[in-house]
């Protein structure tokens, strides 16, 4: 079968993801060129190796270039099997895009299967597992395709050492959903979870999200004793038609002000525009609505992950996808 030819230059680590899911679910091979070509460090680093092998022995398929620091990979993938499978990134890596980038293909096997994956579970530039958990799973289920999955143990970056496990039902195929409405809302939140934190680096976050968006709840949950200190807090916003969440992870150089000011504004704005969905869930749908062979969205100015996903996406499936301004800050994205 020829090879799909893909230039990852112009993206990041999700163009690579979203590519081995596709070759995983649809059976095409590719070869990706310039790997993270933009980045400080271009090529593959140790979480973007783990995928590939992930892909690799769950679809007894096959990896050239499969090394760190390699900026060219051709795979090929076999048959899904279903099973118990176990990968560790090896650093703080994020277990949640690995879990993202094996889902489409294990929901297309013939039996159920586990996961258990060890790394980062609360990352910066990552979905957090309770964003996973709360957020982006119901929304698969829409589509009728479900999975449960469960904290072993939290970790922050940069220390990682965080395990989550996951259980994989198949199905028997996506169905089209329409995410367009927002619906009543129903309550707000916001939590702060920490190891080894003093509250008052909580409280602070708390109280500049609050000067950009007010919530009915505050909380601040402690973690045990474990790998490394960190902090992560959660704007949620719960309506009739699902859940946003929005995060932000301490980290080093970032003040507990300017982290809870970005989390209130950016809450404020979702909630202001009436979109559907968050531009992370958004970026997240992408896939599932190809797959499922169309659908709609609204959500709020999109990322630079968006088109860079539809271009990969594109190349795979016989889909187009339409991104229309529709002013006030809503944006509608279409397959």
């Amino acid at each position: 079968m020829k090879l799909i030819q893909l230039n990852g230059q112009s993206g990041g680590g999700q163009m690579l993801r979203t590519a081995l899911s596709l070759a995983m679910v649809t059976g095409q091979p590719f070869r990706m060129t310039h790997i993270r070509g933009q980045r400080s460090k271009p090529g593959l680093m140790r979480q973007h190796l783990t995928c590939v092998k992930a892909a690799v022995e769950i679809s007894q398929g096959t990896a050239d270039g499969a090394e760190l620091g390699s900026t060219e990979l051709v795979f090929r993938a076999g048959e899904i099997q279903s099973g118990d499978y176990e990968f560790a990134i090896g650093t703080a890596g994020s277990t949640t895009l690995l879990l993202q980038t094996l889902l489409p293909a294990l929901w297309t096997a013939k039996g159920k299967s586990t996961l258990r994956l060890s790394g980062g579970t609360h990352n910066p530039l990552a979905p957090p597992f309770d964003f996973v958990e709360q957020v982006f799973l119901p929304a698969m289920k829409k589509f009728g395709a479900e999975a449960t999955i469960r904290l072993v143990e939290t970790g922050f970056a940069p220390t990682g050492g965080g395990i989550l496990e996951a259980g994989i039902s198949p199905t028997a195929g996506l169905g089209k959903v329409n995410f367009t409405e927002q619906g009543e809302l129903q309550a707000t939140s916001l939590r702060v979870i920490s190891r080894q934190v003093s509250d008052s680096v909580a409280s602070r976050l708390m109280d500049a999200v609050g000067k950009a968006w007010t919530c009915e709840k505050r909380k601040i949950e402690h973690r045990d004793e474990g790998p490394g200190q960190g902090l992560i807090g959660y704007a949620e916003a719960h309506f009739a038609n699902g859940c946003e969440m929005v995060s932000g992870c301490g980290e080093r150089g970032q003040s507990a002000e300017k982290i809870g000011h970005r989390m209130g504004k950016s809450m404020a704005t979702f909630m202001n525009t009436r979109a559907a969905v968050g531009r992370h869930l958004a970026d997240q749908l992408l896939l599932p609505m190809a797959l499922a062979g169309g659908g709609e969205i609204t959500t709020t100015a999109p990322d630079a992950h968006v088109p860079t996903n539809v271009s990969i996406i594109e190349k795979f499936l016989p889909v187009k996808f339409s991104i229309e301004d529709e002013d006030g800050g809503l944006f509608r994205i279409s397959c």
